[in-house]
């Protein structure tokens, strides 16, 4: 059975450890209860956001995800790193969110994953899993580096492999990325982070978290 909210417990889970996350844990757990395999995968680190100092919990964070970029939370860095096709890659996946009567309103880009898995929470159970199949190539790369790091946060990555009906394939290291032109041309946003989408008028955009490979799958039609 399909529930949003299995995204948004998972959206909130790679946000930064505030206390409001720590309170909220035990609904997060009831969330994804009714899952065997989603509460495998991220119970390590709901005891560790439970049970660890809140300053320790996040030092970790952003020691994880501020300090590497192999565990960048914004999927187009992981698929091109500096190449243009990074910068219409976010074009089409705001126009994504706008199809579908939303928009980013947060400081972060287009492709943070926590605002992509919100968006998820507020589309249609099939739209859901056939953006999540798009993704489910650069978040099961993700969710790699995070296991070689030995990172608790690798469970929330691989809770989400679990629920798409695609299969990941390998993605190729893209260029090192750079963020600041990325920054100037997509945020920050003016309306704060709470929520991260706001509604909009639907327009039509295709967006694809896969490049085309020769002779290679692409998981946007």
């Amino acid at each position: 059975m399909h529930n949003p909210m299995i995204y948004r417990a998972l959206a909130a889970l790679l946000g930064y450890p505030q206390p409001d996350l720590i309170a909220a844990l035990p609904e997060i757990r009831a969330v994804l209860a009714d899952d065997a395999t989603l509460v495998a995968a991220v119970e390590p680190l709901l005891q560790r956001l439970g049970s660890g100092e809140l300053i320790e919990v996040q030092q970790d964070y952003v020691q994880i995800f501020d300090r590497s970029p192999s565990h960048s939370l914004h999927l187009f860095e992981h698929v091109h790193g500096e190449d243009r096709a990074r910068g219409q890659a976010m074009v089409d996946l705001i126009e994504e969110y706008k199809a579908h009567g939303f928009e980013p309103v947060s400081e972060e880009l287009p492709d943070y994953v926590p605002l992509f898995l919100e968006f998820l929470s507020l589309c249609e159970a099939d739209e859901a899993k056939r953006l999540l199949g798009d993704a489910v190539h650069v978040l099961a790369h993700l969710a790699g580096k995070l296991v070689e790091s030995g990172s608790d946060y690798a469970g929330v990555l691989r809770a989400l492999v679990s629920l798409s009906p695609v299969a990941p394939e390998p993605l190729s290291v893209p260029p090192i990325r750079d963020m600041d032109e990325a920054l100037e041309t997509f945020g920050p946003g003016a309306d704060g982070v709470e929520p991260l989408l706001k509604p909009s008028l639907p327009q039509i955009a295709p967006v694809n978290f896969y490049p085309r490979q020769p002779g290679g799958h692409a998981a946007t039609p």
